[in-house]
């Protein structure tokens, strides 16, 4: 093992499954589910569900999910879309009259419909052996009989009070007492627990249609929203195929537009074309040469993405490793490219789930309300709170992310798979809005090029370049720091902790996998 001086957890090592979340009841649901028998795929929901109660400033049946999926970690990956759309009404016309520049974030306009409820039963219908019914029971335990708030999500709560303490039914549901909750607090959720049996016994019909259904048209309406009960039954879940690069011999695919996993593989395409290892780890030359990566990635993603039948250029194209040529022979180790300040709109927060099974199904598994809280509209009677996912929508006619009937918008979260010859090599996520493709690069150059194990690479400090700040972890060197900002970058430190992730490592020849999970969060890897 290769120490960079930065120690951290000891990676977790198993023979039969393994699991890595933000959360430790999450792990413990997800290897149960898999010692009774269950698969990859179910392990992943129920250690989901679970968290949409237990962390819900992250994720929830309100929000949206994506995944990949690999049968016996050598089948055909299959990417399962379970973004929701907007409403059909939402008329990008509609919004100019009213004079809206942007999407309010905490108003109906940005809620989007939620699609991870519908996600959740595909994916179970085509790679699992257990049905919601069975899958939902921890979460609902646990809405019912309470749960004990962890550190990292008190933390989140109280960062958010205010914005609780003035959204809609927020304070009722998620402020006991008036105020947020602190670590060791224990917490219940009746309404959801009921909302979360009915999803159990009826399925996905009991979301989208009905009495909960319902509700949350209701709730939205009644705030100005322009959803619709048919805006809620008309939503599906797309199943499709994965979009990849190639670094260092490996092959590694993300979720296709409107899922943002292109903007990590153009970051690769640009840096496969640079020695990292002549650099240090944590050195000024290579930090500098991520966020060079970063920026031209991003100002790609958000001059070309959004939903794939509103995009003029292929994504084929974009992930071409010559599509960005003209930026990088201008990338220089003397100072900083000029280019366009790019401010994406979203900046949220999500949870991922890494999960392995004994006959080596993989699941690369990801879910969010967007922002924290999510739009902090829970709806009135059934304790779902939303997400502010539309909030991703530019309001720009012609931009290929631009607000439109039944459209989706361009999203920030992507699980990652990694496989060599066909092969699953490794599950992984990072987490942390905008900050995912930049995480995801990090963490597997961190790998690929310095020689880290899974919990080494994802310890290490970390930076965004973001709005044109580059906001760093207070554990990146002062000289590193001052290094940056003598090339022209304009930093910013960052106390609380960028992002979280989990990951996976496959070794087919052991028969072995290795897990590693962030302490920036609460979570872990678990495995037996």
């Amino acid at each position: 093992m290769r120490s960079f001086h930065f120690p951290g957890r000891s990676t977790v090592h198993a023979q039969n499954a393994m699991v890595a979340t933000s959360h430790p009841q999450a792990a413990l649901a997800a290897i149960e589910v898999m010692r009774a028998g269950g698969t990859a795929a179910d392990a992943a929901v129920a250690a989901c569900a679970l968290l949409g109660v237990i962390e819900p400033q992250s994720t929830g049946i309100g929000g949206d999910c994506f995944a990949l999926v690999q049968p016996k970690g050598d089948g055909k990956i299959v990417v399962y879309n379970g973004s929701g759309r907007a409403p059909a009404a939402a008329n990008v016309e509609w919004y100019q009259e009213r004079k809206i520049h942007s999407v309010p974030l905490t108003s109906a306009h940005a809620v989007s419909v939620p699609g991870a409820v519908d996600a959740w039963d595909r994916i179970l219908r085509d790679h699992g052996r257990l049905g919601l019914d069975r899958l939902l029971q921890p979460a609902i335990r646990a809405a019912e009989e309470g749960y004990v708030v962890a550190p990292r999500i008190a933390f989140d709560w109280k960062n958010n009070f205010e914005k609780l303490k003035n959204g809609t039914n927020t304070a009722h549901y998620l402020l006991p007492g008036g105020k947020p909750p602190v670590a060791g607090d224990v917490i219940r959720q009746p309404e959801l627990a009921q909302t979360l049996r009915a999803i159990a016994k009826d399925g996905p019909s009991a979301f989208y249609r009905g009495p909960i259904a319902e509700d949350m048209v209701e709730t939205l309406r009644g705030i100005g929203g322009l959803h619709t009960l048919e805006d809620f039954a008309n939503h599906s879940t797309e199943a499709t195929s994965p979009i990849g690069t190639i670094y260092k011999g490996l092959d590694v695919w993300q979720c296709p537009p409107n899922g943002p996993g292109l903007t990590m593989l153009v970051m690769l395409n640009i840096l496969s074309r640079f020695d990292l290892t002549k650099y240090a780890p944590v050195s000024v030359e290579r930090f500098h040469l991520e966020a060079e990566a970063a920026r031209i990635a991003y100002m790609i993603r958000e001059q070309h993405v959004g939903d794939p039948a509103h995009m003029t250029v292929e994504v084929a194209s974009i992930i071409a490793r010559e599509f960005a040529d003209e930026y990088i022979n201008k990338i220089s180790m003397e100072r900083t490219l000029d280019l366009p300040n790019v401010a994406p709109p979203m900046n949220p927060d999500t949870v991922y789930i890494t999960v392995v099974d004994r006959d080596r199904n993989v699941c690369s598994f990801i879910n969010s309300i967007a922002h924290a809280f999510g739009s902090a509209i829970v709806s009135n009677n059934t304790g779902v709170l939303l997400q502010n996912r539309a909030g991703g929508f530019r309001i720009q006619p012609g931009h290929p992310n631009c607000i439109g009937p039944g459209k989706r918008p361009l999203h920030t979260i992507i699980p990652a798979l990694v496989t060599r010859g066909g092969r699953a090599q490794m599950s992984y996520g990072v987490m942390g809005g905008q900050y995912q493709p930049t995480g995801q690069t990090h963490v597997l150059t961190n790998m690929l090029d310095y020689g880290c194990d899974v919990q080494e690479a994802i310890d290490m400090p970390r930076g965004l370049h973001y709005e044109g700040n580059y906001q760093l972890e207070d554990s990146v060197p002062a000289a590193v720091v001052e290094g940056l900002q003598r090339l022209g970058h304009k930093t910013t430190k960052l106390v609380p902790p960028l992002g979280g992730g989990q990951a996976i490592w496959i070794d087919w020849d052991k028969g072995t996998l290795t897990g590693g999970s962030d302490p920036r969060k609460d979570g872990c890897a678990l495995g037996y």
